[in-house]
C-alpha cells in the first residue's frame, strides 16, 4: 500500500508527488497518457514570479515578454509594457515532462496509461480501481490527491461538490509572419464575454487561441481568418485542441483520505483562466498538510481541512474579486469596451497600472479596482453624475 497515490501527472500533480516523496513518503502518480504532457491545451504563460518561486528551468521556456499589446472591439490599442520581463511563455509539453522528471528523481514513481475509474474510502485506506491496458486492478494508498485537471469525476463522488463556473477555451498552433509582442483581442464578435490571443513562441510561430461559453471553435476559426486578412497569420489551416477552465473552486477540496489541488480544485484565476501558478502555491499547501496527515496517522475529513482552510486563506479574496470582475465584463457591450479604453488612457490609469508595485501579471486583486473604480465603472456604464446620486439615495 502507497503513502500517497496522486491521480494527474501534469506539473500541479507532478510537483505534489516530488514533495511527498522527498519529505519520506512512499508516493505514486497515475497518468491516463503514455507520458506527461500529451493532449495539453493551454497557452503555458506564466509569470516571473512563477518562474522564480518554483525554480523553472530556462530550457523549457520558449520566449519570454515584458509588454503586451491589447485591441478593443473597434481596434483601438492599448499597449502596456515594463523594463523587467513579466511572463514566460512554455512548452508545455517539455516543461510538464521537466515537472515529471525532478518527481521521478525525488522518488516518486511514475505510472502511465493509468485511467482512474473508482475510489472507495475503507477503513484505513483508500482502494482505487485502475483500467490499464484493458484490464482492471486495484491500488490501494493512505491518502489520495485528485489532480487531474478540470472536469474530473473524481471530486464529485468523493463528496466535494459539483464543480461551478467555467467557460471552454480552444486554441492552436499557427504560422505566423514575424509577432514579436503578445497580442489580445476583445469583443463579442471575437469572444463573447472573454477574450482571444495571438501569443508568439518563436520567431515565425505563435499560438492563436480564445475564451468562448458558445461554440469556442467556431469563434476560433474566425479569429484566425481576421487574423490573416491582417497579414499576421500565414495560413487557417491548424489543429485546434479545446478544454474546459474552470472560473470557481468546488465547494470543498478535501474529504475522507482525499485532497484536491489545480484545475480539479478550481484554483485557477476568473480573469485570464491561468491555472498552473495558483496550483502550485496550493499544491505546497497540500504537501505541508498531508505530511503532517500522515505522520500523525490522521487522514479524516477533519484533519485535512487545514489544506481548505490555508488554501482559501491564501488565494480566497483574489479568487472571489477575480470572479466579480469576470462577470462584470462579460455583460459590458462593445461599445463600453471602448469606452473603458478610453477613459484609462485618458487618465492615465494604464500608466498608473504599470508603475504601480501592487500590480503584477499574477495578481489581479490590487489592479481590478484601480480599473473598475466607481467613478471610471460609472462613465463605462454610461450612467450620469444624477443617475449615480439617485442610485445612492
Amino acid at each position: 500500500m502507497y503513502d500517497v497515490i496522486v491521480i494527474g501527472g501534469g506539473p500541479i500533480g507532478s510537483h505534489t508527488a516530488g514533495q511527498l516523496a522527498e519529505a519520506g513518503h512512499d508516493v505514486a502518480v497515475l497518468e491516463r497518457g503514455p507520458q506527461a504532457g500529451t493532449g495539453v491545451c493551454c497557452t503555458g504563460i506564466i509569470g516571473q514570479e512563477c518562474v522564480s518561486a518554483f525554480d523553472i528551468d530556462d530550457s523549457v521556456i520558449l520566449k519570454k515578454a515584458n509588454s503586451a499589446r491589447l485591441f478593443s472591439p473597434s481596434g483601438n490599442l492599448l499597449h502596456v509594457q515594463r523594463e523587467a520581463t513579466q511572463a514566460c511563455i512554455l512548452d508545455r509539453a517539455a516543461f510538464d515532462l521537466m515537472m515529471a522528471n525532478r518527481a521521478i528523481n525525488k522518488g516518486a514513481r511514475y505510472l502511465p496509461d493509468r485511467l482512474v475509474s473508482r475510489l472507495e474510502n475503507k477503513d484505513n485506506r483508500i482502494e482505487i480501481e485502475v483500467l490499464h491496458q484493458g484490464e482492471k486492478t486495484i491500488i490501494e494508498a493512505r491518502v489520495v490527491v485528485i489532480a487531474t485537471g478540470f472536469g474530473s469525476k473524481l471530486t464529485g463522488r468523493m463528496g466535494m461538490g459539483a464543480g461551478g463556473d467555467f467557460v471552454v477555451g480552444a486554441q492552436a498552433e499557427v504560422a505566423t509572419t514575424g509577432i514579436n509582442e503578445v497580442e489580445v483581442y476583445l469583443g463579442r464578435q471575437i469572444a463573447p464575454g472573454f477574450f482571444g490571443w495571438l501569443v508568439p513562441t518563436s520567431a515565425l510561430t505563435a499560438r492563436v487561441g480564445l475564451l468562448s461559453r458558445e461554440n469556442p471553435r467556431g469563434h476560433l476559426k474566425q479569429l484566425m481568418t481576421s487574423l490573416r486578412e491582417q497579414g499576421k497569420l500565414t495560413t487557417t489551416e491548424a489543429k485546434m485542441n479545446s478544454g474546459g477552465i474552470p472560473l470557481q473552486p468546488l465547494e470543498r477540496t478535501c474529504g475522507e483520505r482525499v485532497i484536491a489541488v489545480g484545475d480539479a480544485a478550481g484554483q485557477v484565476k476568473p480573469t485570464t483562466g491561468g491555472g498552473i501558478y495558483f496550483g502550485l502555491l496550493c499544491a505546497d499547501i497540500a504537501v505541508a498538510t498531508l505530511h503532517q496527515a500522515l505522520q500523525s496517522d490522521d487522514l479524516s475529513s477533519g484533519n485535512l481541512a487545514k489544506y481548505e482552510r490555508r488554501w482559501r486563506r491564501r488565494l480566497g479574496r483574489e479568487l472571489k474579486t477575480g470572479y466579480r470582475a469576470r462577470k462584470l465584463f462579460e455583460r459590458l457591450s462593445d461599445r463600453q469596451i471602448d469606452r473603458l479604453f478610453y477613459i484609462m488612457k485618458a487618465n492615465g490609469i494604464d500608466k498608473a497600472l504599470l508603475e504601480s508595485d501592487d500590480v503584477s501579471f499574477d495578481w489581479h486583486g490590487k489592479a481590478i479596482p484601480m480599473v473598475l473604480g466607481r467613478a471610471v465603472l460609472a462613465r463605462v456604464l454610461g450612467r450620469t453624475s444624477a443617475a449615480a446620486k439617485a442610485s445612492q439615495g
